[in-house]
């Protein structure tokens, strides 16, 4: 009986902690829309003059089309990013869905990648971007990693 209940007590651990790194692994970028824009990220309609994040941790914007190449392109990067970022938001914004959040941003030329720091206005990216670059903004403007200069070495 002691015995049967070691056993059950272990496949029970075994199968929630199998439940969370499956949980972990399968993060993903979290879909925008106007509603849950203007609840996680800024409600520009109480306050359309001043820009002013809702967020509890920094977060990325992507402002992309289903049909755009270079968004193609830079999708498995925002999706890395949601799984090794735990301090920071992966969002997605689909312009042809939700053309008055991409034209409060003007992301005209997309993909357009917005990045949120806590304090701070956020800063634009226009094209496709090499991940290093996109690692880069990360480090400087959400995480405030200062990058060593060739003379620290």
């Amino acid at each position: 009986m002691k015995r049967n209940l070691i056993y059950m007590f272990f496949s029970v651990l075994f199968i929630i902690s199998g439940i969370t790194l499956s949980a972990q692994t399968d993060k993903k970028p979290e879909m925008l829309t106007k509603e849950t824009f203007m609840k996680k990220v800024w409600d520009y309609a109480k306050d359309t003059s001043e820009f002013v994040y809702l967020g509890d941790k920094p977060c990325i914007i992507d402002f992309y089309a289903d049909w755009c190449g270079p968004c193609r392109k830079i999708a498995p990067y925002m999706e890395e990013f949601s799984k090794s970022y735990n301090d920071i938001y992966i969002y997605k914004i689909n312009v042809d869905q939700q053309k008055e959040l991409a034209a409060l941003f003007q992301a005209r030329n997309i993909p357009t990648v917005i990045f949120v720091p806590m304090k701070g206005q956020p800063t634009a990216t226009k094209g496709a971007y090499p991940k290093e670059e996109y690692v880069k903004l990360i480090d400087k403007i959400l995480l405030n990693k200062t990058m060593p200069s060739a003379t620290q070495k």
